[in-house]
């Protein structure tokens, strides 16, 4: 009765609005949360609002593949990115690896397909080798705050590492680098696609320093998924194989040497 007494055009606009608010959920796009710690370059200072660093690329390319999910960077830290994970403050984080500090925490692991290494630095001398790095006895490391080292068993502990390494440590890689150049440590830890990137900008360092050849650990990136996760880990999965099938992931990576490596099947 009420619509027969309504114009005609009146009741159109009101089956338009009706028809928009029955298909909107349909269509809404899912927001996927993903957690940033400073760990350049894959993510550098994202607690600054900068949106630069590989992981942002990488987000970008994501969005661009599909339209169902929209990937956003939250910015967290080296020690509280755990803790916002596990609160469900983000649904997953990526470059990580279950041996650094996940132990004990609900999670779906997917193999990103993404190889990088931890390095060691000196400064370089005459008669210095690469017999230097076989023994860190007596040596001053110079460490990033929070990082999981293998030489120290994935052990982040700042009293362990002091204790046992005679370690410094710091937020800074250009700070442990300078500590180096400088002679206040003797050696550096790097993830070696960030030393490639400062010595871009600071070509001339690169003839001072000796890199070894010894291996601290090899980065075998990972995403991990929290189960309540709004995505699918094989979903994700199959995102960044389409990424890799159309060589958009050795775009973003290899210029950083890091290495864009096929996955085994799930």
């Amino acid at each position: 009765m009420v619509l027969k007494c309504l114009p005609m055009q009146v009741v159109h606009s009101l089956l338009l609005v009706l028809g928009m608010v029955w298909l909107t959920p349909v269509w809404a796009v899912q927001e996927i949360r993903v957690g940033a710690a400073h760990f350049p370059p894959y993510t550098v200072r994202p607690e600054r609002g900068a949106d630069i660093g590989l992981l942002s690329q990488l987000l970008n390319a994501l969005n661009q593949l599909q339209s169902d999910y929209r990937f956003v960077l939250v910015p967290s830290s080296i020690p509280r990115r755990v803790r916002d994970f596990e609160r469900g403050r983000v649904d997953m984080m990526m470059f990580e690896n279950p041996a650094w500090g996940w132990q004990g925490l609900s999670y779906i692991a997917v193999d990103m397909g993404l190889e990088d290494a931890e390095v060691f630095v000196a400064k370089q001398y005459p008669d210095r080798q690469q017999n230097y790095f076989d023994d860190l006895k007596g040596k001053r490391l110079a460490l990033f705050s929070g990082y999981h080292y293998a030489f120290a068993g994935f052990n982040p502990t700042p009293k362990f590492l002091t204790e046992s390494y005679n370690a410094m440590l710091t937020y800074s890689h250009e700070s442990n680098l300078l500590m180096v150049l400088r002679g206040r440590a003797d050696i550096a830890l790097m993830t070696r696609s960030n030393l490639i990137d400062m010595l871009r900008y600071a070509p001339q360092a690169k003839s001072e320093l000796i890199v070894s050849q010894r291996i601290d650990q090899t980065y075998r990136h990972y995403a991990l998924l929290r189960p309540q996760a709004p995505i699918q880990s094989q979903h994700f999965a199959q995102m960044m194989q389409k990424l890799r099938d159309n060589g958009q992931l050795m775009a973003i990576f290899a210029p950083y040497k890091i290495a864009v490596v096929a996955v085994e099947p799930s």
